[in-house]
């Protein structure tokens, strides 16, 4: 054999040897493909798992707020993202304070902005702002107006009004005072719940047989200036007269009933209210007012917490857990709406109790053992 044929044989074996382990040291080498459309590139972990959320709530006056929303909100987020931090501010119903509240978590380098507005049509400043950082809002308990904000999560707020309009006239008429005079003792007016509770409550009240004598709405939800409109009602009405009382909260319920004690208005009329608060529930319990809103906070809170840790995480929520969309005169906001329940006397053991809302001991103090005795409470 020529000498030159066998090495051109050997080369051509060794370059063939070659070229198979370089394809095999190829195919061993995963590659990453890239993100389909409409997702996005995976993170590392460090980025995906940890972050800052703020929760920015109105205000004080309304005890649900600190002694639910603010807890059940951060121990869910703690619970679903450990390295997550929540920058947690209370505006006390200031609406410039709450501006710079959220310019602040801003700054401090928050996510994702939970929301609840102490003015629903200001608020719309903050939304602008948020998305300068291209930092996403989500409209939290009271929907922020004229705004391109996210997601909405609150209660029917229009069924709220509804729910307490309805309950008023079904008692005063069961009292046979179906056309008697009532007083309208509504929310806040820079609120868009109030405006929604009041536009419930008159499309059950207007037409009903009912007279609405007298009706204010109440800055800041102050049950001190609740109680100063109720005496000016007395006063304009006479004490006799008024046959029931719708109130939009339960804070304003207990400022309407603090005139009526003072002025010697006996018995109480029916006193509506909302949002299950524990002195609305024991003036339930000692027939003082007739009923409240059970609003379940502790949902409400809770699925914004998973939200806004969706959202940090680059999420969506599932399509099944948004249940309507709610337009807020810029956008049809998509929005999660819970169900409000009418809560009175007769069923606070299958509602608030039943969902450990308030536990019997924590109603049942000394003043009101004999009343939750009657009451079956305990």
């Amino acid at each position: 054999m020529d000498t030159r044929t066998s090495v051109t044989r050997i080369g051509t074996r060794v370059l063939a040897a070659m070229l198979l382990f370089t394809a095999g040291c190829k195919s061993e080498k995963k590659e990453t493909p890239p993100p389909a459309a409409g997702e996005t590139a995976a993170k590392p972990a460090a980025q995906t798992t940890g972050g800052k959320i703020a929760l920015l709530l109105p205000e004080s006056k309304t005890s649900r707020y600190e002694s639910h929303d603010r807890p059940n909100f951060e121990r869910k987020v703690k619970e679903l993202c450990a390295d997550c931090e929540v920058i947690y501010s209370n505006a006390d119903q200031d609406a410039a304070k709450q501006q710079n509240q959220a310019e602040a978590a801003l700054t401090n380098g928050a996510k994702v902005l939970v929301l609840d507005p102490v003015d629903s049509a200001s608020a719309a400043a903050i939304v602008a702002r948020a998305r300068q950082s291209k930092v996403p809002v989500i409209s939290y308990d009271r929907l922020i107006v004229n705004a391109d904000v996210d997601y909405y999560i609150s209660f029917d707020n229009e069924k709220v009004g509804k729910l307490q309009g309805q309950a008023l006239v079904d008692k005063l008429k069961a009292d046979g005072k179906g056309a008697g005079t009532i007083v309208m003792i509504n929310g806040s007016p820079t609120d868009n719940n109030a405006k929604l509770f009041k536009a419930g409550a008159h499309s059950i009240i207007d037409g009903s047989g009912l007279k609405i004598g007298a009706e204010y709405d109440t800055p800041d939800w102050s049950p001190d200036k609740a109680q100063t409109e109720m005496e000016q009602a007395i006063t304009a009405l006479g004490k006799g007269t008024i046959a029931g009382v719708y109130c939009a909260n339960d804070g304003t319920a207990g400022g309407a009933i603090a005139a009526m004690k003072a002025a010697g208005v006996t018995p109480l009329p029916p006193v509506t209210g909302q949002d299950a608060e524990l002195a609305g529930i024991q003036r339930i319990v000692a027939g003082e007012q007739f009923m409240t809103i059970y609003k379940a906070i502790k949902p409400e809170a809770e699925t914004a917490a998973e939200l806004a840790v969706t959202i940090l995480r680059g999420g969506q929520p599932e399509a099944s857990k948004i249940n309507g969309k709610v337009n807020n005169g810029q956008k049809d906001v998509p929005s999660i709406l819970l169900a409000p329940v009418a809560v009175t006397r007769e069923n606070l053991k299958s509602t608030v109790i039943a969902d450990g809302f308030w536990k019997p001991d924590e109603i049942c103090s000394s003043s009101y053992k004999n009343a939750c005795t009657a009451a079956n409470l305990l």
